[in-house]
């Protein structure tokens, strides 16, 4: 079953037991999932027109409009709303409303257990150290040449900041 199959599924079932913030949560990531889709069946007709309007002679171009996300793809977005709900839980704390990062930290949560499970720091640590040694970093210079890499390596596994904050401390004991 997808992942979009699956919240639908999690949809009815809130639904039926009542439970209001796990629904309202579901439905804005289903929500954002059809932005999502949306945005995809735009790129693919404009990238359609533009190469039919290079080929002469070819007006028509077929496009599917109700093309699912890719279950990645679909990862991704949802993976972008915990990390919308996480910085605006740490906004809501310095601004003194507890009340409402309480909240937005209950919406991540929820969402986090569509998301593969994310290495803790000290998973991550001999990982990110030997993918260092296996680019030959040996500075904070190198953090630009190392980051993508290692966001590469680690997308959907480990939170981007996390992984900059040990490259930098891994590559400052160097």
């Amino acid at each position: 079953m997808g992942l979009q199959e699956q919240l639908q599924q999690d949809l009815k079932t809130a639904l039926r037991a009542g439970d209001r913030e796990r629904v309202s949560t579901i439905r804005m990531a289903l929500a954002a999932l059809q932005s999502a889709q949306m945005a995809q069946v735009k790129a693919a007709s404009d990238q359609a027109s533009a190469a039919a309007g290079a080929a002469e002679g070819e007006t028509e171009v077929a496009i599917d409009r109700n093309a699912a996300l890719s279950d990645e793809a679909a990862l991704n977005v949802l993976a972008k709303e915990v990390k919308r709900r996480r910085e605006a839980a740490e906004l809501y704390m310095q601004g003194g409303r507890p009340d409402l990062a309480a909240s937005e930290e209950r919406e991540a949560a929820i969402l986090e257990a569509y998301l593969p499970r994310q290495l803790s720091a000290d998973e991550l640590r001999p990982l990110v150290a030997a993918t260092l040694a296996d680019l030959g970093a040996r500075g904070p210079g190198d953090m630009g040449r190392v980051m993508p890499v290692l966001m590469q390596q680690f997308k959907g596994r480990a939170d981007g900041r996390l992984l900059s904050q040990l490259a930098r401390e891994l590559l400052g004991q160097r």
